[in-house]
C-alpha cells in the first residue's frame, strides 16, 4: 500500500522547498493579510508597500476561498517598482511553486497525493493537485470496470498515484488504478489464501458467456461451467441467471499455480439422478412440457429437474418422420411414456408414438394385397411417387410400377403432382419392416401376359419388322408387345442368318421361345418355327422307313400347302 502523507509532513515539506529572498523579486516570502476589498486581497510582505492579489487566486475548483484579515500565507513576488513602490503578488504562482517541489517527491518516493476532479474532459478527467492541473484517463479511474458515468466523482477528493510528471511542459498524469491495482493484489492474495477446494464462497456475477459464468470473489475470477449451473439441461447460461447477480458457489478445483478457479452451483444441491428410480418408472406415463426440440427429437423438461428426450423414431410411426418442431410447440404439455432411464445421458428416454395404436396393424386389418382403392399424392421424387396409406403411413409407387410399358414411365411420372388423387394397387405388405409397395400399372392385367396367355411358348406368330441391327430383329407383335429374334435365329441354315435379307415393316413368321419379364421382351426364333415345321411334316406324311427322303417329303407339303393356296 502507497504512503500517505501527513498535514504535517507536508507542511514541513513546503518549508524546506521555500527559498525565501526578502526584497526581492522572482521569490516566495510569507505575508499577512490586512484587507480584502472588493475582488482584491491585500497582503503585507514587509516592504515598502503592500501588495495586491486578485481575489479568484484564492479559489480552487470546485472549493470556495476561505481567507480572513490577519492570515498568514505564502506568496510569490513577481515585480516590486522601485519607481512608486507598488509591488506586485501572486498566491497562484507561490502555491504552484511549492506544490511542484511537494508533487515531485511524491512522485520520484512513489506516494499518494490528494486530487480533486473538476471537470470532465475527453479521454478523462482533470484534476486539481493543490493548485495544479492534473490529468485523469479514463482508463486509470478504476481496476475492474471503466466508470461509464464520471459525473459522481466530481469535486470528490481521490487518492491518487502519479504515473507521469513534466514540469517544463506542466503536463501530470496521475492514476486512481494504480491504488486499486495494489489494493486489489493485497485482496487477492488475503482471498486466495483462504480457498479451499470444497469451500463455499459467495461472489457476484460479472461476465456471462455461451459457455458459462464468470463469478467475481472479490478481487478473484472463477468459472462456472454451463454444465455446473444446474442439473437439468439449459439452453443458455443466461437462461439460469443474470449479471451483476449474488450467488454462493463452490470450488470444484483450485489451481494455485495459475490462481484459476473452477466452480459450480449445482453442486450446492443434492444431485436429483440419484432418486431417479424411485420415482420415475419404465412403462410409467408422465404429463411433461417440451423444453426444445433438434433434428435428433425433442427435449422435455421433467419436473424435478430431470430431463427427458423423445427420439425423432419415437414421434410418429411415419417411416420418415418431420421435423420435431412439426409435431410438438416449445412449452406444449404432452403425455409420453417412458421407455428407459439413461444413466449414462441422465435421461429420462420416452416415446409419443407408443401412446396411439400401431397403424400397421389397423392397416392389415383395413386392407389386403391386391386391393386398390383411391388415395393422394403427398411427394413426387425421381424414383417414385409417394401416397397416403394412413394418417401416419406413406407408400411409395416406384417409377417402374407407372406404366407396363418402360418407355412411358418417366412421362407418366412427371404427370402426377402433390395433392392429385390416384388408384393404386397393394402389391405387397411387410409389417415387420413397416412398408407397404403399391402399383398403378398392376390395376390393368399385364399387356404380355394376356399376349402370352393367347400365345403360348411354341406358338407360331406373325409380326411386323421394326428394327434391324446387328444383333437381329426387333419385332411388333401387338400393341406395346415387342418381339426380338436373334441372328443366330434368322433360319436354321447358317448362310441364311444374315439381317440383310429383310426389311423394316416387313411381315414375318416366327415361334415364341420365351420371355424376358424383366425386359419385357418375347424372344422368337425363326429358326426354330422351321425345325417345328419339319418334324411336324416328317410325322405326318413319313417314317423312316418309307423310303422317301426328307426333302420329298417336303416338297409333297409345300405342293399341297400351294394348291390349297391356289
Amino acid at each position: 500500500m502507497a504512503e500517505n502523507i501527513s498535514n504535517t509532513e507536508y507542511e514541513k515539506l513546503i518549508s524546506k522547498s521555500i527559498n525565501v529572498k526578502d526584497n526581492k523579486s522572482k521569490s516566495i516570502v510569507e505575508g499577512e493579510i490586512v484587507a480584502i476589498e472588493n475582488d482584491m486581497v491585500i497582503v503585507d510582505v514587509g516592504l515598502k508597500s503592500e501588495g495586491r492579489i486578485p481575489l479568484n487566486e484564492f479559489s480552487r475548483p470546485g472549493i470556495k476561498p476561505e481567507i480572513e484579515t490577519g492570515q498568514k500565507l505564502n506568496v510569490y513576488i513577481e515585480n516590486v517598482d522601485s519607481i512608486n513602490g507598488e509591488t506586485k503578488l501572486s498566491r497562484e504562482k507561490a502555491v504552484k511553486q511549492k506544490a511542484w517541489n511537494f508533487l515531485q517527491d511524491c512522485y520520484e518516493n512513489n506516494k499518494v497525493v490528494s486530487g480533486t476532479p473538476y471537470n470532465r474532459v475527453k479521454g478523462g478527467m482533470s484534476v486539481d493537485l493543490d493548485g495544479v492541473t492534473a490529468f485523469l484517463p479514463g482508463s486509470q479511474i478504476d481496476t475492474r470496470q471503466i466508470i461509464k458515468d464520471t459525473k459522481e466523482l466530481l469535486n470528490k477528493p481521490l487518492d491518487l498515484m502519479i504515473l507521469k510528471m513534466d514540469k517544463y511542459r506542466g503536463n501530470i498524469v496521475v492514476s486512481r488504478k494504480a491504488i486499486s491495482d495494489v489494493e486489489l493484489k493485497e485482496q487477492r492474495a488475503e482471498i486466495l489464501s483462504t480457498i479451499k477446494e470444497g469451500s463455499v464462497v459467495g461472489g457476484k456475477i460479472k461476465n456471462i458467456t455461451d459457455y458459462g459464468i464468470f463469478v467475481d470473489l472479490g478481487g478473484v475470477d472463477g468459472l462456472v461451467h454451463v454444465t455446473d449451473i444446474s442439473w437439468k439441461k439449459i439452453n443458455h447460461p443466461s437462461d439460469a441467471h443474470q449479471l451483476g447477480q449474488t450467488i454462493n458457489v463452490k470450488v470444484l478445483k483450485f489451481d494455485e499455480e495459475l490462481s484459476r478457479l473452477s466452480l459450480g452451483i449445482k453442486q450446492l444441491t443434492e444431485d436429483p439422478w440419484e432418486k431417479v428410480n424411485d420415482i420415475y418408472k419404465v412403462d410409467n406415463i408422465i404429463q411433461s412440457p417440451v423444453s426444445s426440440t433438434n433434428d435428433q427429437g425433442v427435449f422435455l423438461s421433467i419436473k424435478d429437474d430431470f430431463e427427458g428426450f423423445i427420439p425423432l423414431n419415437e414421434l410418429t410411426w411415419l417411416k420418415k418422420p418431420p421435423h420435431p418442431s412439426k409435431v410438438v410447440e416449445i412449452e406444449q404439455q404432452i403425455e409420453v411414456k417412458i421407455t428407459e432411464i439413461d444413466d449414462e445421458k441422465r435421461r429420462i428416454v420416452c416415446s409419443l408414438k407408443q401412446l396411439k395404436d400401431n397403424p400397421w396393424n389397423e392397416l392389415t386389418k383395413k386392407y389386403n394385397i391386391n386391393d386398390i382403392f383411391e388415395t393422394e399424392i403427398v411427394n413426387v421424387v425421381d424414383f417414385g411417387v409417394f401416397v397416403k396409406v394412413h394418417e401416419e403411413i406413406d407408400g411409395m409407387i416406384h417409377i417402374s410400377d407407372l406404366s407396363w410399358d418402360e418407355n412411358e414411365c418417366p412421362k407418366k411420372l412427371s404427370a402426377y403432382k402433390k395433392g392429385d388423387s390416384v388408384k393404386v394397387k397393394i402389391l405387397d405388405i411387410n409389417i415387420e419392416k413397416e412398408r407397404i409397395s403399391l402399383g398403378i400399372k398392376q390395376i390393368d392385367n399385364d399387356p404380355i401376359s394376356d399376349y402370352i396367355l393367347s400365345n403360348p411358348i411354341k406358338s407360331k406368330v406373325t409380326g411386323i419388322i421394326s428394327e434391324i441391327n446387328e444383333k437381329g430383329l426387333t419385332v411388333k407383335l401387338a400393341e406395346n408387345i415387342n418381339g426380338f429374334i436373334k441372328k443366330s435365329n434368322l433360319a436354321k441354315e447358317r448362310s441364311d442368318q444374315k439381317t440383310e435379307r429383310f426389311a423394316s415393316d416387313e411381315k414375318i413368321d416366327s415361334m415364341i421361345i420365351s420371355v424376358d419379364n424383366k425386359s419385357r421382351i418375347v424372344n422368337l426364333s425363326v429358326k426354330e418355327m422351321e425345325i417345328d415345321e419339319e418334324q411336324k411334316a416328317l410325322n405326318k406324311y413319313g417314317s423312316s422307313d418309307s423310303g422317301a427322303s426328307l426333302g420329298d417329303i417336303l416338297g409333297s407339303v409345300l405342293d399341297k400347302k400351294n394348291n390349297d393356296n391356289a
